[in-house]
């Protein structure tokens, strides 16, 4: 008998014929959560296991931020072996209500799964005297999980994690990482799909403050886990938003700057070979956030731009923010660039043709290669 870790997922039972394709992605992704960490991990079918540990905890902590994984159990591995099972179970020390689950995935098993359930409780029972049966609510569940590896596993608490899908190979998404608490919970949203990203992010200094490029450098840091982020861009806007405010009307001085946040972006995008641009908005959170606002700033977009808590309130966004480690970062008071020249009575409903007529009043072009020629490229690894 051994201890190991037992790892279950769940959607990727859905994939059909790329399955394996799936089932790869999360054992290499699970690899790189274990590479600092001394461990075997094995793919059996239908479940991935981790062995020959020290911290069992530790392992626990790395593989909670994997998406993919569905559960975890700390685990007794032992062989499909009637006598053995009922041996083990045996020394099993309840004294409160508790029922069996056998799982018989070893269809050549020769007891049925209840009807072994009903044996095992049966012996738990005659060696634990203050123990009772209670097949609805117990507070105790004694699993057995009988594969077709000839292994069974035994154990009783089952950690769920955030399921999803795997990060994939590349890092197809493009996040704009801003300095609040939209923006990281928007990359784990995407993240759960799968959507591996990098980041980036524009600042206005000296408007802005080096403290607050650091606040979102340590936000990066933190979603990093999550979203598999190498790279975050950082772009000045200073000199567009200082054009924007002297030349344009500033009523629409948000909605240019979202225009040239994602002009940038399709920029960066077709450098790097990413596929889609991802931003934290959310319908009528802000000015900038109306149906048409959105319009305005998607008429510029020459790759998708996906919007995972469009339809998120606010306190649902805060509290995943809390969950993933976000929050108390995002609020610490650094301005971010959105907030400089903010205009008193910002346009909500925004014209395509008035924003164009805005953006002829300067040298756009020039203006946004002066950008992209000043990208400061920060390894998040180092």
């Amino acid at each position: 008998m051994k201890n190991v870790i037992l790892i279950r997922f769940n959607e990727i039972h859905l994939k059909g014929g790329n399955k394996k394709y799936f089932t790869k992605l999360l054992y290499n992704n699970i690899k790189y959560a274990l590479k600092d960490i001394e461990c075997k991990i094995e793919n059996i079918q239908n479940r991935l296991l981790v062995r020959d540990y020290a911290d069992e905890d530790e392992i626990i902590d790395n593989l909670r931020p994997v998406f993919g994984v569905h559960s975890i159990s700390k685990a007794i591995e032992m062989d499909n072996d009637i006598q053995g099972i009922k041996d083990y179970v045996k020394d099993i020390k309840i004294d409160k209500t508790f029922k069996c689950e056998v799982n018989r995935a070893d269809k050549s098993f020769p007891i049925k799964s209840n009807d072994f359930a009903a044996d095992l409780g049966e012996i738990i029972l005659s060696h634990n005297p203050n123990a009772k049966v209670d097949i609805h609510s117990p507070e105790k569940i004694v699993h057995i999980d009988i594969r077709e590896n000839g292994k069974t596993f035994v154990f009783y608490d089952i950690i769920y994690t955030y399921s999803g899908l795997p990060l994939g190979e590349n890092r197809d998404g493009l996040l704009l990482l801003s300095g609040g608490i939209d923006s990281p919970v928007a990359g784990f949203c995407m993240a759960k799909r799968g959507l591996r990203q990098d980041l980036l992010h524009f600042d206005s200094f000296p408007y802005t403050s080096p403290q607050a490029k650091e606040k979102v450098i340590t936000l990066a840091k933190t979603i990093q886990k999550y979203i598999g982020a190498k790279y975050m861009y950082v772009c000045s806007m200073t000199k567009l938003q200082e054009e924007f405010h002297i030349h344009c009307s500033t009523e629409y001085a948000i909605n240019l700057l979202r225009r040239s946040m994602i002009r940038v972006a399709n920029i960066i995008c077709e450098k790097y070979k990413y596929k889609t641009i991802i931003t934290g908005e959310s319908l009528g959170q802000v000015a900038s956030q109306t149906i048409e606002s959105l319009t305005t700033t998607n008429s510029v977009a020459k790759y998708p731009v996906l919007r995972p808590l469009i339809s998120f309130n606010k306190d649902e966004i805060i509290d995943i923010a809390k969950e993933i480690g976000t929050f108390d970062i995002s609020v610490l008071p650094y301005e971010d660039c959105c907030t400089v020249f903010l205009p008193k009575n910002p346009v909500i409903k925004p014209k395509i043709s008035e924003a164009e007529r805005e953006e002829g009043k300067i040298d756009l072009e020039h203006l946004l290669n002066f950008v992209v020629e000043n990208i400061e490229v920060i390894k998040l690894d180092d």
